[in-house]
């Protein structure tokens, strides 16, 4: 990605995050994203098509992010989430969840968090399809693997929802744990 396309994308990105910890996604437009950007309406509509578009591309960063942590090769591009971290890939996405980057933890939150869950579960059914070893614990030939794959996602939604109600007073270690012996 050109360098330039980049710088953009990531004012665009930190405009909405700031935006976000600010106030609700829906009460979120446009206009307020471009403006704390500093960029055009035409430039914003050059890589996002709309609103919901960027929270799908915010979703995708953050997974992208992880799998390219895990990847012996080097990413293809930089990310807007930063760490050296080598650990499991879900213990991996709990510690980002836990230090709350980019203000992530504030879209899970929000009052339109339908829409956010569905583009967190859509990459977490991608991340869990990657992780053969989950997959392998408990297989059984009467479920199918789609089956497993979106029951394994949904854990994990309904176990960081839980951790978040109740205040994140566990370490992302331990909330981890929790999940691998629920799946």
């Amino acid at each position: 990605m050109d360098r330039r396309i980049r710088k953009t994308r990531k004012a665009i990105f930190e405009a909405f995050i700031q935006l976000l910890s600010e106030k609700d996604f829906a009460g979120i437009t446009v206009g307020e994203i471009i403006e704390r950007a500093d960029v055009g309406r035409t430039t914003f509509y050059a890589h996002f098509e709309t609103k919901d578009f960027l929270l799908k591309e915010l979703c995708e960063e953050l997974f992208c992010h992880i799998f390219d942590a895990v990847s012996k090769e080097k990413p293809a591009h930089n990310h807007i989430f930063e760490c050296d971290s080598s650990d499991a890939v879900f213990l991996h996405l709990l510690k980002h969840l836990h230090k709350n980057d980019n203000n992530i933890l504030k879209l899970l939150s929000s009052t339109n968090n339908e829409l956010i869950s569905g583009y967190f579960k859509e990459n977490l059914k991608q991340l869990v399809a990657s992780q053969t070893e989950l997959l392998e614990l408990k297989k059984s030939e009467k479920i199918p693997d789609s089956f497993r794959i979106n029951h394994i996602a949904s854990v994990f939604v309904e176990t960081v929802r839980w951790w978040v109600d109740n205040g994140m007073k566990e370490a992302p270690e331990t909330i981890a744990e929790y999940f691998y012996l629920s799946v």
